[in-house]
């Protein structure tokens, strides 16, 4: 599925050489001094450090596909998380059970129910698990996938439409997206979730530079604060995980996460709540292949949709455990310095 963005891409190969700085590197640079910025966002600043520069990108592509079980055939809970849904298998024979998130709303907002429709979707992007399983020596089956195709951000004066539900059939045309196509639904879902109040204690803001991020995340948890990102060596196929010694807590129990959203150029939807626990979780895989994950986990979810999916995979009720997953490789999670 993909946006046909040469309106954009026309303007950044004007804009842009390989090794041009951009007006967001400075402002990053000016805000963050001594701040490193983590390869997630480097990915959707620089397109031109991208291997694939084709002039389209693709929907509901990256993220990590998970078999949560604990090794034994048909045993545990198994979440696959990747391509426009979640597959979930909760240990019984037979197929596993597909929720779709793509068009329909995000896992990583609280609002979010797993509906009769989307139990039939294409696997896709997050796995929950609970927090006492996070312990050296746990092993999960996961499958960590590269995205070929990033929606990158824009400058952010160069916007060509305002990002509002208001403007929405503006934004069709300027992207050339036929109303009725699967593509304008997913546009106009992302604009529903960004324009939607958030749940009680949730701050929530959809940031569609770096700077906004930036500036929302500063004005959340102050200015000494650094940016994380899931961080894979290399691509592999699916294979079983050790977490190994090191989870390390990032400090304070407050942060911003931003996760990824499906739109033609790159938007973030962030949050802030003070009921969560992040943590960076060392993984090795079955062929040595490292990765350092972010864990976040929610230690109130009583505001969430009883039907969320975690609570359908983790067979638990609101409110009664909190609930932790991975963030895909394109999502981000502010902390605390």
């Amino acid at each position: 599925m993909e946006f046909h963005l040469l309106p954009i891409l026309a303007f950044l190969c004007l804009a842009l050489t390989s090794h041009a700085v951009l007006p967001s590197e400075v402002y990053w640079n000016s805000m963050l001094p001594n701040t490193p910025m983590p390869k997630s966002i480097r990915d959707v600043l620089r397109p031109d450090l991208v291997e694939d520069k084709s002039s389209s990108v693709d929907v509901g592509k990256g993220g990590v596909n998970v078999d949560a079980g604990q090794g034994k055939p048909g045993g545990g809970t198994n979440v696959g998380v990747g391509k426009g849904g979640v597959s979930v298998n909760t240990g019984h024979k037979g197929k596993p059970v597909y929720v779709g998130v793509t068009p329909g709303p995000s896992p990583f907002t609280y609002k979010y129910a797993a509906t009769e429709d989307q139990l039939h979707a294409d696997p896709s992007v997050a796995l929950f698990f609970m927090e006492k399983d996070m312990r050296p020596g746990t092993k999960m089956n996961l499958h960590f996938i590269k995205n070929t195709k990033e929606a990158t951000f824009l400058p952010q004066s160069e916007h060509p439409i305002i990002f509002s539900s208001e403007k929405l059939p503006e934004i069709l045309k300027h992207f050339s997206v036929k109303p009725e196509s699967v593509e304008a639904q997913i546009i106009k879902n992302t604009i529903k979730e960004c324009e939607a109040p958030g749940t009680k204690g949730e701050e929530k803001y959809c940031a569609t530079s770096l700077e906004s991020m930036i500036d929302f995340s500063i004005s959340k948890l102050g200015k000494r604060v650094q940016a994380i990102s899931t961080e894979v060596v290399k691509e592999t196929q699916k294979q079983k995980y050790t977490i190994a010694a090191g989870v390390k807590k990032m400090a304070g129990d407050e942060s911003v996460v931003c996760h990824k959203q499906n739109y033609p150029y790159a938007v973030f939807y962030c949050h802030k709540t003070q009921t969560t626990r992040a943590y960076m979780v060392p993984l090795v895989g079955a062929d040595g292949t490292r990765a350092k994950a972010v864990a976040v986990c929610h230690t109130d979810t009583s505001e969430w949709n009883p039907k969320h999916l975690a609570f359908q995979v983790l067979k638990v009720k609101p409110g009664t455990i909190p609930i932790c997953h991975f963030l895909p490789e394109d999502h981000i999670i502010w902390v605390p310095k």
